[in-house]
């Protein structure tokens, strides 16, 4: 395999694990022990994956995930002994693609990080091989799934990785209902063994760059009680 994946862990023993573990599935691995070197690492070196621990020195996780994603939006997992909520949900606000706590099985952190990676590959190849011809357009919201962009009153939004996927699920079937579960089989790619409230983040993210209110959508819409639609205008 030619990916490579950044992690940023300041525990060694940690990091040295979990790149011997990814090592051994034929990736490639860098690690940084601490924040400010794994931003830098990741803006020069152009990662496909980063593992992202939340506790760092010099510059903490949720930090380092707000600057990344300013100019970057390669997939984050983020890393976290924290059991609060809160600073789950902050994390996926901020861009994480996905969090996983502490302890975790390597088994499963790499079923996520091969999810991540499939999609990545899939959006490529599709935007390599295919004519421009998968446009979703509705009010002044348009979707190319061939070239993996959405653009809102003809200006491009920036927009990562899952909340593109997450975005084009809905808009593909417009109007049929899809619950929590349904979304975060489908969109995340494996069986979720996280929060269903990763679902409404991405969601509440997606509403704050295409939605003229975010508070009163018309495009991303809630089914109280059973889920989410896209709203074709």
């Amino acid at each position: 395999m030619d990916a490579t994946i950044l992690i940023v862990e300041d525990e060694r023993n940690i990091n040295d694990i979990l790149a011997f573990t990814f090592s051994k599935e034929g990736y490639k691995t860098i690690s940084a022990y601490d924040g400010i070197t794994g931003l830098d690492m990741c803006l020069k070196l152009n990662p496909n994956v980063v593992l992202l621990d939340v506790n760092l020195p010099g510059m903490d996780g949720m930090d380092v995930c707000k600057q990344i994603r300013k100019t970057s939006n390669v997939p984050i997992i983020m890393l976290t002994a924290r059991e609060d909520e809160v600073d789950k949900v902050l994390g996926l606000e901020l861009g994480a693609d996905d969090y996983i706590t502490k302890p975790y099985s390597a088994r499963e952190l790499t079923a996520r990080v091969k999810a991540i990676l499939r999609r990545a590959s899939a959006d490529m190849n599709q935007t390599e091989h295919k004519a421009d011809t998968g446009i979703i357009t509705s009010g002044d919201v348009t979707i190319n799934i061939d070239r993996y962009e959405v653009r809102k009153n003809g200006k491009t939004v920036d927009i990562t990785l899952r909340e593109f996927e997450l975005l084009k699920f809905l808009a593909v079937a417009p109007d049929q209902i899809f619950s929590r579960e349904v979304l975060l089989e489908n969109v995340w790619g494996y069986e979720y063994l996280g929060d269903v409230r990763t679902v409404d983040v991405t969601i509440r993210r997606l509403r704050e760059k295409i939605e003229d209110d975010p508070s009163m959508p018309r495009y991303i819409m809630t089914k109280r009680s059973i889920g989410y639609y896209f709203n074709k205008i």
